[in-house]
């Protein structure tokens, strides 16, 4: 009787079984290093909001700690809160006044860099006229020029016409170091809006600056919210030239205010975390409610620019 090889069904299936094993192990495997990775990015990112976030929490901390325990550590708490570093600041010095004149100020220099920015911005965007990307890449050099290169010479300016211990003489550089900021964000961000509908506006008889005012700046808001928050935080915090540039109380800023608090003999560490916290935490409140619209605006001209 003739024999019959055996059929493959037949066959042992141990190759299988080792297939099976080693896939199982390499999905095992994957899984772990997913897991690792994300334990990594997770740690990463607390150290980067403890590194960031840490100096403030510290700062607040120091202004709501009695003068004994400014010098320990630990404890890193207070071992009592006390509001006395705050109420200091108005009872010692007329810190109202450098709030003022911050706020007169940084609101001035945003509003100029909205409305000259707006125009430069549509222009550069827009319009196709000779020169222009020279003159663009002109506005970004004006912006790295370092500021105490040109604070002499602004000052004899200044001077020569009588604008020290003014608004002017403070609200002038600013706009000179955020225009080209707010020119940069504000091309990008007119470039992504498609020009079909600025041509529809035109079509119905609305000029070139009433398509502007009427069309494009309403749809570029995320864009004019962005550009607004990034210069007023820039004229908020600017040291150099409100140094420079004022002398008396009447219009120093609120940087100039701080470092004017320490005395001769005795640096009150209490009182400076106190007005830092005083000013910063506006901002910070500022910026959380209109993130969206911030990254939404940088966003937006990154990619579409």
């Amino acid at each position: 009787m003739a024999t019959t090889p055996s059929s493959p069904a037949l066959l042992p299936v141990s190759g299988e079984k080792g297939a099976v094993t080693v896939g199982t192990r390499s999905l095992s495997s994957r899984r772990a290093v997913t897991i690792l990775g994300k334990v990594l990015f997770a740690l990463l990112a607390l150290l980067i909001v403890i590194w960031s976030v840490g100096p403030f929490l510290w700062m607040m901390i120091t202004s709501i700690k009695p003068d004994r325990d400014l010098a320990t550590l630990p404890p890193i708490l207070p071992t009592e809160i006390t509001f006395n570093h705050y109420g200091a600041l108005f009872e010692t010095r007329p810190f109202y006044r450098y709030i003022i004149n911050s706020t007169i100020v940084s609101v001035a220099t945003t509003l100029v860099c909205l409305l000259i920015g707006s125009l430069a911005g549509y222009a550069f965007g827009r319009l196709r006229f000779p020169g222009r990307l020279p003159l663009l890449l002109a506005v970004l050099v004006v912006s790295m020029f370092p500021q105490i290169s040109i604070v002499a010479p602004i000052y004899r300016m200044f001077q020569q016409r009588g604008l020290l211990n003014t608004y002017e003489a403070l609200i002038i550089p600013y706009n000179a170091f955020a225009l080209p900021l707010a020119i940069w964000i504000l091309t990008s961000f007119f470039r992504s809006i498609p020009v079909e509908l600025e041509d529809a506006s035109r079509v119905d008889g609305t000029t070139r600056l009433g398509a502007l005012f009427r069309v494009i700046l309403p749809l570029s808001l995320p864009g004019l919210f962005t550009t607004a928050i990034l210069v007023f935080i820039a004229a908020w915090n600017e040291f150099l030239f409100a140094l420079t540039f004022t002398t008396s109380i009447d219009h120093q800023t609120i940087p100039v205010g701080i470092a004017l608090l320490p005395a001769m003999y005795h640096v009150p560490w209490g009182n400076i975390a106190a007005a830092s916290t005083l000013v910063t935490l506006p901002l910070v409140v500022l910026v959380l409610i209109l993130q969206r619209w911030i990254v939404q605006g940088i966003v937006a001209g990154a990619l579409k620019g």
